[in-house]
């Protein structure tokens, strides 16, 4: 008797967590967070990680989404793609979750798209800028710009507003890099401005001082780096303490408060492209920089602002679609007009059939160890462009019967 009884009991205990693991999953909506939350792109990955901790918080504060409570798990790809490929099975073969939020690096989100679309789960990402990024992937999306659109852009303003002609170009030997660099480089050319050198690299590279010899004998107006601030930094200080003051341009991979901690006064005058500067704000994104400021005493950056942003869409879409990962991904890919959209502190957010979207650019340029908006914006770049056009017009002749 006393042996049936404890049998008894330990089903009774085994049928209570197993219930109550059920309960559980029916008392909060699961959402996947992926990203490097350690290695080389960590700043990255932690700033998106605190924004998404503080939108969710919010959205539980505000009654959860229709009753229920929203609850992030986060898995680190380390900015590695073969990570990131594990942690979209991790993910997507969780029946709990219902959307992912990812990846940061646009090698990640590629090794992890084949996944998603397999299993059949909305990917959306909150950094990855590669041109291929969603191509073909009818469950990726994204809530940033892609390269082609920022790439073409930097080659236009070094050319019509910051008046280079001859340029070199550093870029990190990877999916972001390359891509970024394709489309600067065609660009370039389209509008003259003369590449004197390419010089490509790894992630794990510490040495640049050849490259860099190369670059400085070819003697650029400007040196354009196509890659992360990690490397930028080193690339920063070594032609710093080489004697080099060329100009430095970069992309969005760039913007991080790393790259001036580790490069210090190396980085000054640096400018750099992104989707987001917490100086730059409505009063909607201010509200946004000074709670994320008391909650973590810091600012955010456009990556945080980006990822507070997709938690924001990915929850809208739960609360109108249902808890369904089909339903959640038509949702969002019916978000395809300015109407349609999902206004947030980056900016409005709505996608074209290939899940891509079109953020507004922003310059920066790293003055006294911050960055601040540059003297010059897409605005300058648009009037350039046209008193180019209107240079280029003949001249009126006399007009008839005159």
């Amino acid at each position: 008797m006393w042996k049936l009884f404890k049998v008894a009991f330990l089903a009774a205990v085994v049928l209570a967590v197993f219930f109550g693991c059920g309960k559980k999953a029916k008392d909060t909506y699961l959402v996947g967070m992926a990203g490097p939350f350690t290695g080389d792109g960590a700043q990255y990955g932690e700033m998106a990680r605190m924004a998404a901790e503080m939108k969710a918080d919010e959205i539980n504060k505000a009654g959860g989404i229709n009753g229920v409570a929203l609850e992030l798990e986060f898995q680190d790809d380390k900015g590695d793609p073969k990570e990131a490929a594990n942690t979209a099975q991790k993910l997507g073969s969780n029946p709990r979750v219902l959307a992912v939020l990812g990846h940061f690096n646009s090698s990640c989100s590629l090794a992890g798209k084949e996944v998603y679309n397999s299993v059949g789960i909305l990917q959306m990402s909150y950094g990855s800028t590669n041109v291929t990024v969603c191509e073909g992937g009818d469950w990726t999306f994204r809530n940033v710009y892609r390269d082609d659109f920022q790439g073409q852009f930097i080659a236009e303003f070094m050319k019509y507003v910051l008046g280079y002609d001859r340029v070199a170009v550093f870029f990190d030997n990877d999916d972001y890099g390359r891509g970024l660099r394709d489309a600067f480089a065609e660009r370039a050319e389209q509008v003259g401005l003369e590449l004197v050198r390419e010089e490509a690299y790894v992630r794990d590279t510490q040495e640049y001082t050849p490259q860099l010899t190369q670059i400085n004998a070819k003697k650029p107006d400007a040196i354009f780096i196509s890659g992360l601030y990690a490397n930028a930094a080193m690339i920063l200080t070594q032609a710093r303490n080489l004697g080099i003051e060329t100009p430095f341009v970069g992309g969005d991979g760039l913007l991080s408060a790393d790259l001036i901690t580790n490069a210090a006064r190396a980085a000054e005058g640096v400018i750099v492209t992104c989707p987001f500067l917490p100086t730059t704000a409505d009063e909607k994104t201010k509200k946004f920089v000074a709670e994320f400021k008391e909650r973590y005493g810091t600012e955010p950056d456009c990556w945080a602002a980006l990822a507070y942003d997709a938690v924001g869409v990915v929850a809208e879409a739960v609360e109108k679609a249902g808890p369904d990962r089909k339903a959640i991904r038509n949702y969002v890919a019916a978000m395809d007009t300015p109407q349609k959209g999902y206004g947030g502190v980056a900016g409005l957010t709505y996608f074209n059939r290939d899940g891509d979207c079109m953020k507004p650019l922003v310059v920066a340029v790293v003055k006294d160890g911050k960055f601040v908006p540059y003297e010059k914006q897409a605005a300058d770049l648009e009037r350039a462009e046209e008193a180019l056009a209107a240079s280029a017009l003949p001249e009126a002749g006399p007009s008839e019967g005159s």
